[in-house]
C-alpha cells in the first residue's frame, strides 16, 4: 500500500483514527434519532453553523425556525427553549463530526499524495471513499428535508440510506486497515464458493442494518414488546398478511427484523460447525469473538424490547452492530487470505 515505509505509523494512525471517528458519528447519529433531535436544525449550513449559538438572540433564531416545521407544531408545541437546546446540540454535534471527518480525511490524504507515499491503486480507493463521504453529507440533508414539510419525522427509507452509506464508509476503512496491517491486498469481492456461508452471513448482516434503520425510523420497536412471540403469535395480529412486504407497516418491519436476526444466528452457528468440523484453526479465535458479538447483539435486541426502548440499551444495540461489522470483516479477511 505504501511506497515509503517511513510513513507506516502515520498511515496506520490516520486510518485507525478515521475508523474511530466514523464509528463515533454512527453512534451519535443513532442517539440523535433516538432523542428525536434530527430535525432541530432546519437549514443546511454548509459553511456557517460551525460554531454553536452563543447568545439568546441566536438561540431564538434557531428555535423560531424549528417552530415552523410539523414536528414542533404537531408533537412539541409546548417545548421550551431549554428543551430545544438539548435536541439542537445532538444534531449540532452530529453535523460537526461530519465536518471533522471530511477535513481529517482530506488534509492527511493530500499530505500523503504530496509526499508520494501511496500506491496508485490505494489513491484511487481513498479518493472514491472521500467522494462517498462528501455524498453522505448530501444524503444527510436529503434525509432531513423529508421531515421539514409534511411529516413529523424523516423518511425511514432515507434514514436507512444514510445509515447504510455510513456503514459502507466504515466497512471500507476497516477493510483497507486490515489489508494494511496484514500487509496483504485481499479483494473484498471474492467471486467463488469458498466460505459461501460466511459471504451469505455478511450479506444478511448488511441487510439487517437496513431493516434496523426502518425499525428506528418507524418506531417499530414500540409495538410488540414481547419475545419470542409477538403478543403470543409468531406473526403480528394486525392485518399482517394484507400488509405483506409493506415496509411502511411497523409490525411487518419488526417481524422482518426479528427473522433476519434468526437467520443470522442460524448461519453463524452453521459457520462455526464448518470451521470446527474442518479444523480450520486459523479461524478459531476470530470466529469465537465474532460469535460472542452475535450473542451480545441478540441479547441487547431482546433487552431493548423488554425495556420499552430504553435509550441506553438501544444505543448499546447499535454500538454492538459496529463491532459486529468489524469482526465479521476480520473473520472474512482471515478466511480468504493466503
Amino acid at each position: 500500500m505504501l511506497k515509503n515505509k517511513k510513513y507506516y505509523i502515520f498511515f496506520s494512525t490516520w486510518l485507525a483514527s478515521l475508523i474511530v471517528l466514523v464509528a463515533l458519528i454512527i453512534i451519535v447519529g443513532g442517539l440523535t434519532r433516538l432523542t428525536e433531535s434530527g430535525l432541530s436544525i432546519t437549514r443546511w449550513e454548509l459553511f456557517t453553523g460551525i460554531l454553536p449559538p452563543f447568545s439568546n438572540l441566536e438561540w431564538e433564531k434557531y428555535f423560531l425556525q424549528y417552530k415552523e416545521i410539523p414536528q414542533f407544531i404537531l408533537l412539541n408545541p409546548n417545548m421550551s427553549l431549554d428543551q430545544f437546546k438539548t435536541i439542537f446540540l445532538w444534531e449540532y454535534y452530529h453535523r460537526l463530526l461530519g465536518r471533522l471527518i471530511g477535513l481529517f480525511f482530506l488534509i492527511p490524504f493530500i499530505f500523503l499524495i504530496f509526499k508520494n507515499v501511496l500506491k496508485t491503486n490505494v489513491i484511487i480507493k481513498l479518493l472514491l471513499l472521500f467522494f462517498l463521504i462528501l455524498f453522505q453529507g448530501l444524503i444527510g440533508w436529503y434525509m432531513v428535508k423529508s421531515g421539514l414539510t409534511n411529516n413529523v419525522s424523516v423518511s425511514h427509507y432515507r434514514l436507512s440510506f444514510h445509515l447504510f452509506t455510513a456503514f459502507i464508509i466504515f466497512s471500507s476503512l476497516v477493510w483497507i486497515f486490515i489489508n494494511h496491517y496484514t500487509k496483504q491486498n485481499v479483494n473484498f469481492f471474492q467471486i467463488n464458493l469458498n466460505f459461501f456461508t460466511l459471504k451469505i452471513l455478511i450479506f444478511f448482516i448488511f441487510i439487517q442494518i437496513i431493516i434496523g434503520a426502518f425499525v428506528s425510523g418507524l418506531d417499530a420497536g414500540k409495538i410488540y414488546q414481547t419475545w419470542p412471540l409477538m403478543n403470543g403469535n409468531y406473526f403480528p395480529n394486525d392485518g399482517f398478511f394484507q400488509d405483506l412486504f409493506n415496509f411502511n407497516k411497523p409490525s411487518f418491519v419488526q417481524f422482518v427484523h426479528r427473522n433476519v436476526a434468526y437467520l443470522i444466528f442460524i448461519f453463524a452457528i452453521y459457520l462455526g460447525f464448518i470451521i470446527y468440523r474442518n479444523k480450520i484453526i486459523r479461524l478459531y479465535n476470530s470466529y469465537n469473538v465474532f460469535f460472542l458479538i452475535i450473542l451480545t447483539q441478540v441479547m441487547l435486541g431482546i433487552s431493548v424490547l423488554f425495556s420499552n426502548l430504553n435509550i441506553y440499551l438501544a444505543s448499546a444495540h447499535q454500538i454492538s452492530s459496529i463491532f459486529l461489522i468489524v469482526f465479521s470483516l476480520h473473520l472474512y479477511h482471515c478466511s480468504v487470505k493466503s
